[in-house]
């Protein structure tokens, strides 16, 4: 007998759900924009130094006011970052010219993967090391309405793959059993072994990826391509 499919379907954001639109290319020409010329190369190291500030800091946005902090921040370091004549201009030409760089849009298969997936009764709760920001992206992407929930590691104050925010997500879904659950994500470390020592089975998304997965996946987690693998029918099972 086939065990039942999962009640509850808890998925990561970036890679999984959404990806970031050629933001190297979108700041060079938002610079270019305010006066100030830049090889796309130049761009994209600068901008490789705002996102890794960015990862070591993006928990600090549980709010409004702290995600503007940390947005000003941010350009600071691509302002530091950047060759003249970009550098000289004015702090906030550099922001604005980064937000406007960062431009989210969602995987062609999410939405109607989330819509068979609520069609079919299951709960779908979005579980994201992100900042407070994500609301917006997920809204702004028209994912927000297909949703259940939407946690943040910078509102919970815990990121993958700490088995709590997993246990939260959960709580979300309506206390779905972890047993009873799936999460879905693009990576290893923070997705698939976060969601397994909460107790929840989990799937690797590896939409650009070698078939068999990354090293260092655990044997017997399933690869996917597409979120449309996890849709009535074709529910993984376990």
């Amino acid at each position: 007998m086939a065990a039942p499919a999962p009640r509850a379907v808890l998925l990561d954001a970036l890679g999984t759900l959404v990806e970031l639109v050629d933001p190297w290319a979108a700041l060079a020409r938002e610079l270019a924009a305010r006066g100030a010329r830049v090889a796309e190369a130049d761009a994209r190291r600068a901008l490789l130094a705002e996102m890794a500030y960015y990862r070591a800091h993006h928990d600090e946005a549980v709010d409004a006011p702290t995600l503007e902090a940390l947005r000003d921040r941010c350009a600071g370091v691509l302002r530091a970052a950047l060759p003249e004549p970009a550098s000289l201009l004015p702090p906030a030409a550099i922001r604005d010219a980064l937000l406007a760089a960062l431009r989210f849009r969602a995987f062609d298969d999410a939405a109607p993967a989330l819509d068979a997936l609520r069609t079919a009764g299951v709960r779908l709760v979005v579980v994201s090391n992100w900042d407070v920001s994500l609301h917006g992206v997920l809204r702004d992407t028209r994912l927000a309405e297909r949703v259940d929930g939407v946690l943040t590691s910078a509102e919970e104050r815990v990121a993958k793959p700490a088995p709590q925010i997993f246990a939260r997500a959960l709580e979300r879904a309506g206390g779905i059993p972890a047993h009873r659950a799936l999460h879905v994500g693009d990576s290893v470390d923070m997705d698939v072994a976060g969601a397994r020592a909460a107790g929840i089975p989990a799937v690797l998304i590896a939409r650009r990826g070698p078939e068999g997965g990354p090293e260092g996946l655990p044997a017997g987690v399933r690869v996917i391509r597409s979120l449309s693998e996890v849709v009535p029918g074709g529910l993984p099972t376990f």
